[in-house]
């Protein structure tokens, strides 16, 4: 089945993407601030379903595409290896925005609400990358079932990314004061996702495998 380095590099991919400021968190951390917590956790069950989407299509046959045309996998590769690079860089730049800085929202009926989570999650490029490009280097044929193996480490990436946000979501108030009265902080969380996510491009980048065969 899924190999426990795979899990490891998962576990390590999605602790870096979920802790790096992106669509998902200013979303959240402004409407929770805003509108409180419960609006918060109702936009994140719309956030969840976005990354079910994501999954089912992974596990329907993402990487099939990459079998039969190596040249756009390997472009897709190098692009989620870009892309890491520049969140890198936004996080390590000086000046940088925080996502703790919430921005104001007018209030929302809970199905808006919902609806506003999914659509900032499918719209978000960091997802895409994860799930088209990522997510399916970690997968090994020799190991089983891809598409079982697709799901497995497509649910551990859902987990961390829904527990670390409710985390956010419940405590966005109180981390948003924290982080105003101590921006060291603030920079030391910025370097830390920074490097983590200039490494896993490097190593993105200068993979060479082949995009894995989806078995029956």
């Amino acid at each position: 089945m899924v190999g426990t380095g795979a899990l490891v590099g998962v576990v390590v991919v999605a602790l870096g993407l979920v802790l790096t400021p992106g669509p998902n968190m200013v979303y959240l951390v402004s409407r929770s601030v805003t509108q409180g917590r419960r609006a918060g956790l109702i936009s994140l069950v719309g956030v969840a379903a976005g990354f079910g989407i994501y999954l089912v299509a992974a596990v329907a046959g993402i990487a099939t595409v990459f079998v039969l045309v190596p040249a756009l996998y390997t472009a897709v590769k190098l692009g989620g290896a870009a892309y890491l690079l520049w969140l890198a860089w936004r996080a390590l730049r000086p000046g940088g925005a925080s996502p703790f800085t919430p921005a104001p929202l007018p209030p929302e009926r809970p199905r808006r609400l919902f609806t506003m989570g999914l659509v900032t999650n499918l719209l978000n490029p960091k997802i895409a990358i994860l799930y088209v490009s990522l997510l399916p280097q970690f997968v090994d044929p020799h190991r089983g079932h891809v598409a079982a193996q697709s799901l497995v480490l497509g649910v551990t990436q859902i987990s961390i990314a829904l527990t670390v946000n409710a985390l956010i979501v419940l405590t966005a108030g109180t981390l948003a004061t924290f982080f105003a009265r101590r921006p060291l902080w603030l920079r030391v969380q910025r370097w830390v996702m920074g490097s983590v996510l200039g490494a896993l491009a490097v190593r993105i980048a200068a993979d060479r495998s082949r995009a894995a065969v989806v078995t029956p």
